[in-house]
């Protein structure tokens, strides 16, 4: 019998885990490589699904259904820039400015590059407020119009084919083709 104080544990073999090949590398299991596969093909699965979701139009869902339902184009875009002059106050006058945009994601239809020209009827007041009797469909949360904001919007193809009353157009030296024609404009927050 040997003494307690110099025996040695017992050492214990885990064969599920590793075992030693002939070289004495470890090698291993089965078991472990099972893990591992299913672990990366549910991951691959997940991936695959939230892919599938936005291919078909299931990405970044908005709050507001009014975007879902007008216009034939939806991008969320950053206002890159308000010209000077390009939105103003005068109670009898009715107008339609354009502004520039990057765009960050199109939810639906096709946009020109990404830098879009967007034509907003009414530009100082709040979507809300905007519409009127000429000009009906037109909506949304935002309440004024700041550089450097995310907008997601509803849009239609042509400004001009939609709109024939007075254009503000501080682009005009540029190609601007087409100005899409905003009818719904949330402020993302």
């Amino acid at each position: 019998m040997i003494p307690a104080d110099q025996a040695k544990p017992a050492r214990v073999q885990r064969n599920w885990s590793t075992s030693i090949g002939k070289g004495g590398e470890k090698l291993v299991s089965l078991r472990t490589t099972r893990t591992v596969v299913a672990s990366l093909l549910a991951a691959l699965g997940l991936l695959g699904a939230a892919c599938a979701g936005r291919r078909e139009g299931g990405s970044s869902p908005s709050s507001d259904p009014e975007l879902a339902r007008r216009g034939n184009i939806e991008v969320t875009a950053r206002l890159l820039e308000i010209p000077e002059k390009a939105i103003f106050q005068r109670p009898l006058y009715n107008y339609a400015t354009v502004l520039k945009y990057q765009v960050l994601e199109v939810h639906r239809g096709n946009v020109k590059g990404q830098t879009i020209y967007v034509g907003h009827y009414n530009p100082s007041k709040p979507r809300a407020e905007a519409a009127d009797p000429r000009v009906p469909d037109l909506g949304g949360n935002l309440k004024s119009f700041r550089a450097g904001e995310v907008h997601r919007m509803a849009l239609e193809g042509s400004m001009v084919d939609r709109f024939t009353g007075g254009i503000l157009n501080k682009y005009a030296g540029e190609d601007t083709d087409p100005i899409y024609w905003a009818v719904w404009t949330d402020l993302v927050r």
